[in-house]
């Protein structure tokens, strides 16, 4: 999709417009949904302190994914930022799209008065886990979850 003709990438807030991008890259990431599901859940997702942001290269396709959550917590004196998923489209990778979307997300959380920024990342993706680390994440914990519905 993407080639070394991209020029410049941009990083902006996503709308239910990209709902067919939105599908596409968090099914890629291992998510499956579709565009309907998102624009029918996106007004509730929206107002939850949730936000995401796409990447686009100068002639519109949207090329990378970054979704986030602010929440407030008692063990921290300032809110905390977190990303709850990240995905640049396989073809586009090593453009520097994630690192990008990374550092936008940093800027947004300062701005929004977060002293922490954490992503958990599933354990079998272990070349998300070296990006994480390569833009400046370091490992400090192990997640546990359970299904609950």
């Amino acid at each position: 999709m993407a080639s070394a003709e991209t020029r410049s990438i941009s990083v902006r807030g996503a709308r239910v417009g990209d709902a067919a991008d939105l599908a596409r890259l968090l099914t890629e990431l291992g998510h499956p949904t579709t565009a309907e599901s998102i624009t029918t859940r996106w007004d509730r997702w929206s107002r939850s302190d949730s936000a995401a942001f796409v990447a686009e290269d100068d002639r519109g396709r949207v090329l990378g994914l970054v979704t986030t959550h602010r929440m407030e917590v008692l063990h921290r004196p300032r809110p905390v930022g977190r990303i709850t998923a990240l995905i640049v489209d396989s073809a586009a990778r090593g453009l520097g799209i994630g690192k990008a979307l990374v550092r936008h997300v940093e800027a947004s959380f300062a701005a929004a008065g977060c002293g922490l920024l954490e992503v958990t990342s599933h354990a079998k993706l272990v070349e998300a886990h070296a990006f994480y680390e390569h833009v400046g994440y370091e490992r400090t914990s192990t997640r546990f979850a359970r299904v609950l519905i």
